[in-house]
């Protein structure tokens, strides 16, 4: 396609379930089509971050007046590939494997996704940006010109995200087993698909990519190319 038919900006909205590739994937897509990468998932892990250094994960869950004036002294900010937790940067501190098991729990919360929600559409307003995370394409932008939900094997994904503990990790101890983390995987997948509030599902109208046997590149390509036949069609 020629480089002028992709001045036109599009939404692209990624869901799916933990470790199935949409970070990754979504950041490079990014690069490639010169858009902006917004990782919401990063905002919800700050915020959990945050009830766990504090000690606050149980009462998030029993006093709303509580959790209403936490969420309002919290800022979280994205720079790039950067992420600031009122102030600080806690890029590598919010992929540890305890917010990592606790994440979903938070996010499930109404307040916490109001107020997240409301940060993420004033962010994708201008369009040109991709956006993962579990609601992108049925809550934050049901009206995203492209939709992409990406699924793999559980196994698969646990393999994944051993290895990205394994490479942070100073000592190279992941610190989990792979079982363990093929568990919290399903664990995680069932709380999202559970949960009251935006349960993770499939957009009707999302072209399903399953990455278990694929590259990243390939991810890339797939969704790039999907992007540029989208853009194509507008008028």
């Amino acid at each position: 396609m020629p480089e002028a038919t992709l001045t036109k900006k599009i939404i692209i909205a990624i869901d799916g379930p933990a470790a199935s590739g949409k970070s990754t994937t979504a950041k490079q897509l990014a690069q490639k089509l010169s858009y902006t990468y917004i990782d919401t998932g990063a905002m919800y892990r700050a915020v959990t971050l945050k009830v766990l250094r504090d000690a606050f994960f149980e009462k998030i869950f029993s006093d709303e007046l509580f959790l209403k004036k936490l969420l309002s002294e919290t800022e979280v900010i994205l720079k790039g590939e950067k992420v600031f937790l009122d102030g600080e940067e806690v890029t590598k501190d919010i992929r540890t494997n305890e917010v990592s098991s606790k994440v979903s729990k938070v996010s499930s919360l109404p307040l916490v996704r109001e107020k997240l929600v409301e940060y993420q559409r004033n962010m994708g307003k201008a369009r040109g940006v991709v956006m993962d995370g579990r609601d992108i394409g049925t809550i934050v932008f049901p009206d995203a010109e492209l939709k992409v939900f990406m699924i793999a094997d559980a196994k698969e994904r646990a393999k994944r995200r051993y290895a990205e503990l394994k490479a942070k990790s100073p000592s190279g101890d992941p610190g989990v087993t792979l079982e363990t983390l093929e568990q919290e995987i399903l664990q995680r997948d069932e709380d999202d698909r559970t949960r009251a509030i935006a349960p993770l599902r499939k957009p009707d109208d999302a072209r399903e990519l399953d990455t278990s046997k694929m590259t990243i590149e390939e991810q890339v390509a797939a969704i790039y190319e999907l992007a540029t036949d989208v853009i194509s069609q507008l008028k």
